[in-house]
C-alpha cells in the first residue's frame, strides 16, 4: 500500500466528518472503497460542494469541472489518490 495515500485517506475520513458535521460517524465507519454517494455513505449534491471545499481548504486543490469532480468524489480512496497525485513532493 502507498503510505501517502493511506495517510491522506485517514485525513479525509476525519475531514469529511468535520466538514459535513457527521457527529454520529467514526472515521473507521467511512470505508476507503465504499461509494460516497447513493449507497455507501449516502451523500448528496450539497455534500459534494462541501467535499470540494474540503479539498480546496486542506489541500489547495480547486475542482472547477463538474465532470472531473464526479470522477474524483466517488470514494475516499479516489479522493486520496487524486490529492497525492497533485501534491508537491514535499507533502506526499
Amino acid at each position: 500500500m502507498d503510505s501517502a495515500v493511506e495517510r491522506v485517506i485517514q485525513e479525509l475520513q476525519a475531514g469529511i466528518i468535520e466538514q459535513l458535521h457527521l457527529l454520529e460517524v467514526a472515521p473507521a465507519d467511512i470505508k476507503p472503497d465504499a461509494p460516497l454517494f447513493g449507497a455507501g455513505l449516502g451523500l448528496d449534491s450539497v455534500d459534494a460542494i462541501e467535499l470540494i471545499v474540503l479539498l480546496e481548504t486542506r489541500y489547495g486543490i480547486k475542482l472547477q469541472d463538474p465532470r472531473k469532480a464526479r470522477e474524483i468524489l466517488t470514494t475516499v480512496r479516489a479522493m486520496a489518490e487524486f490529492v497525492v497525485a497533485r501534491a508537491p513532493a514535499s507533502r506526499a
